[in-house]
């Protein structure tokens, strides 16, 4: 069924659209090649003026020098404000100090703190550092007290974290990393928008009025993103997952429902009142970028990124 809407409501529909605010989230890059792939995403879409940029940081600290040096160059050639992932994992707490020292010594005031994958993957045992920080909230409160001045964002799960006994469970620990001093939460990918304003309800009721900015992420790959999130907790719709149904060596016509999907999710997002949106790039720009247009967001010519 077609959704009508008359001139004076897409109108306002419009106007309430241009308000939207994005951030991204790269990954470091691995080779040379990667890397240039990457400063042709960050190129890209650095005009669309994101509130920030966040760079991830592999599972058990694999990737810190690498999340370090994007970090760095992010500040150094761009206007962009980087947020740093930062984990529990495999670290003490004087390293991960250590860390949190060094970047607010180069300039980052934005941190997403996560408790952080196992060291051997997702769906593996977890297993804290004997001397680290045991949870993320522990992390949040280490971070807050060494540098007030940093913003602090957190993880949040729709769909609750796969390990979380049940829905209250995982939202004591949403609270107590709020309690601790995040000011944001950025959700875990969800297909499913019901999914999300029942999860926004469950925080509310319990006295927490952070953000809680939805995570999206456009199926470049659907094979590979759907292994990939599903490990992870999160659900693939059957009707998701329909349209995706005879492309797996057909790339453009799956770009191109990919980015249709996306921008219906976040558009219908939009249309009740969600007005901040993170989108997890894996280092592409396309799909975000057309995206981010139909959000009403255009680009600043003028703005060099690099």
């Amino acid at each position: 069924m077609t959704d009508l809407t008359t001139p004076a409501t897409a109108d306002r529909q419009d106007r309430h659209l241009k308000r939207a605010a994005i951030s991204f989230e790269f990954f470091p890059p691995k080779t040379e090649e990667m890397e240039r792939n990457l400063w042709e995403t960050i190129n890209r879409l650095a005009p669309l003026e994101p509130k920030f940029v966040s760079v991830t940081y592999g599972a058990g600290g694999s990737t810190r020098e690498r999340t370090h040096s994007t970090i760095m160059r992010i500040l150094k050639e761009t206007a962009l404000l980087p947020a740093a992932h930062l984990t529990c994992v495999g670290a003490s707490r004087g390293e991960i100090d250590e860390i949190v020292d060094r970047y607010h010594e180069v300039g980052v005031r934005h941190i997403v703190a996560l408790r952080g994958d196992p060291v051997g993957g997702i769906g593996t045992p977890y297993s804290s550092h004997p001397e680290g920080y045991q949870s993320s909230a522990e992390l949040v409160a280490g971070i807050k007290r060494q540098h007030g001045d940093i913003e602090v964002s957190v993880s949040a799960y729709p769909e609750k974290h796969p390990e979380a006994r049940d829905f209250d469970a995982d939202i004591d620990t949403l609270k107590a990393k709020v309690d601790a001093g995040a000011t944001r939460a950025i959700t875990q990918v969800f297909f499913d928008n019901d999914l999300y304003f029942r999860y926004l309800d469950r925080v509310r009721a319990r006295g927490i009025d952070i953000p809680i900015v939805p995570g999206i992420m456009p199926m470049h790959n659907f094979k590979q993103a759907r292994n990939f999130v599903t490990r992870a907790g999160t659900t693939v719709p059957d009707w998701f997952a329909a349209k995706f149904e005879g492309l797996d060596d057909d790339a453009e016509t799956r770009k191109l429902v990919a980015a249709t999907v996306a921008a219906g999710q976040v558009q219908k997002l939009a249309k009740h009142g969600v007005d901040t949106f993170h989108f997890y790039t894996m280092n592409r720009a396309d799909l975000v970028f057309a995206i981010s247009h139909l959000l009403g967001i255009r680009a600043k010519s003028a703005q060099k990124a690099a």
